[in-house]
């Protein structure tokens, strides 16, 4: 499979480029679906004039990246201007080698766990088992997948910094995988820097940490704890220095509103791949923080049940949290499902019990095209309306919602099968039917 997936690397590498220098490019870092006010690369090159002149960037409301990526950008700009869309490109190729890092040692450790706990298995679930021979091929398939997704292609030719979020989720997932305590909190905190909603994914991590694969493991021990308070802990430290660095660099914190205030908030009701939008332009200005908090609480209270119910399994925590930022997050965009998107087959173990592949593949096809489609008819020819590119962000939407839910329903039901085996039979010899709750 090497030779495959150099042709595919090399194919994602010449369509990156090709789009990247063509008049696609502009238009595609002007679409609502590919970028964000936070994301756009526009407002970068709006911060970059301000601070260039002498002006913070911070004091209008055209700039909402933080100060640390501003100073970034404009090194690589007065190192070479054209030195930034190669950029972009190497970024995307090296998350491509990320998540096929991750894939490798996700697998190894979903087979050490199986060998593990193959005594307790029962005896009809051969079928459902892990097998080593499709496992090879898992790495290169999620490669690839990651680089030839249009959404991919898209985000990366359109120069949307949401590329830079996803490399440190990557990063992030691909250390604690590795069980470095140091390097995987401190890409956790630059994926926070970066978009506040990745700080969620501190908790799988620190329990990864602890737990280290071992089995029966008693989270409230005393050496679990203090793993994951040592693991917040670094995490905090690397946090509060990022902030305290974009600090010096203004000497002021005007920075917090304009990028985590602006988020939080959600001032700008620009159209995007998401639902804030549509619902707060609708709504009544004295109901606007109650539906705020509402809308916002909804990335994260989905972590506690989470981590009780998949305490044994904090990878797949990890991996259904990058999928609900993506979801719930205030300013989505097409870029931010590439991770999860590019992960699926790890869990390819579980595809088995999917009930609704079908259904939401073509959700995704139908929500893509058709956003185009009806923002022209919305914007441009005047024949239609907010109503109509809202039904696609919400069938975009629900979507991932029903991936999410059918792949945790998928995975239960295996973990559940491994146990009990595939048929159970009742007291009066009929076959029990599996309700999971």
């Amino acid at each position: 499979m090497a030779a495959p997936i150099i042709v595919i690397g090399l194919l994602g590498i010449s369509v990156r480029y090709l789009l990247i220098n063509s008049p696609l490019a502009d238009w595609l870092s002007n679409r609502v679906e590919i970028v964000t006010p936070i994301t756009c690369w526009d407002g970068v090159v709006e911060g970059l004039a301000l601070y260039e002149n002498g002006i913070s960037p911070y004091s209008g409301d055209v700039f909402h990246e933080t100060p640390l990526t501003l100073l970034m950008f404009h090194y690589m700009k007065n190192i070479s201007a054209e030195l930034i869309p190669i950029a972009f490109i190497i970024v995307d190729v090296y998350i491509a080698w990320l998540l096929r890092s991750i894939t490798v040692l996700s697998s190894r450790l979903l087979l050490d766990r199986q060998v593990q706990m193959r005594k307790r298995f029962a005896d009809d679930i051969d079928s459902i088992l892990i097998k080593l021979s499709k496992v090879r091929e898992l790495p290169d398939q999620v490669a690839a997948l990651y680089l030839l997704n249009p959404y991919t292609i898209a985000t990366c030719v359109g120069k949307s910094t949401i590329l830079l979020n996803n490399l440190a989720m990557a990063l992030a997932l691909l250390y604690t995988l590795k069980g470095h305590r140091a390097i995987s909190t401190l890409a956790i905190a630059v994926a926070t820097y970066q978009s506040f909603y990745p700080g969620m994914l501190i908790v799988p991590c620190a329990m990864y940490l602890a737990q280290k694969n071992k089995m029966d493991f008693d989270y409230t021990s005393r050496s679990a704890v203090t793993s994951m308070l040592k693991t917040i802990a670094v995490y905090s430290v690397w946090l509060l220095w990022l902030l305290l660095l974009s600090y010096l660099m203004f000497s002021s914190w005007d920075f917090l509103y304009s990028t985590y205030g602006f988020t939080l908030s959600v001032p700008n009701l620009r159209p995007n791949m998401g639902v804030f939008w549509y619902f707060f332009t609708e709504m009544f200005e004295h109901f606007r923080i109650f539906f705020i908090v509402v809308f916002q609480i909804n990335a994260f209270i989905y972590t506690l049940p989470l981590v009780i119910k998949l305490r044994e399994h904090p990878l797949m925590v990890m991996y259904i949290q990058c999928a609900l930022i993506a979801i719930f997050k205030s300013y989505p965009a097409f870029g931010d499902t590439v991770v999860y998107l590019a992960l699926l087959p790890v869990w390819s173990h579980t595809y088995v019990y999917l009930k609704n592949s079908l259904v939401v593949g073509v959700m995704y096809v139908v929500s893509s095209v058709l956003a185009f489609v009806v923002w022209h008819l919305w914007i441009y020819a005047g024949s239609a309306n907010a109503n109509f590119f809202f039904a696609m962000t919400l069938v975009y939407t629900t979507a991932q919602v029903f991936l999410v839910t059918d792949l945790l329903y998928a995975f239960l039901r295996r973990e559940y099968e491994l146990t009990h085996g595939k048929q159970q039979i009742g007291p009066d010899g009929k076959p029990l039917t599996v309700i999971l709750q």
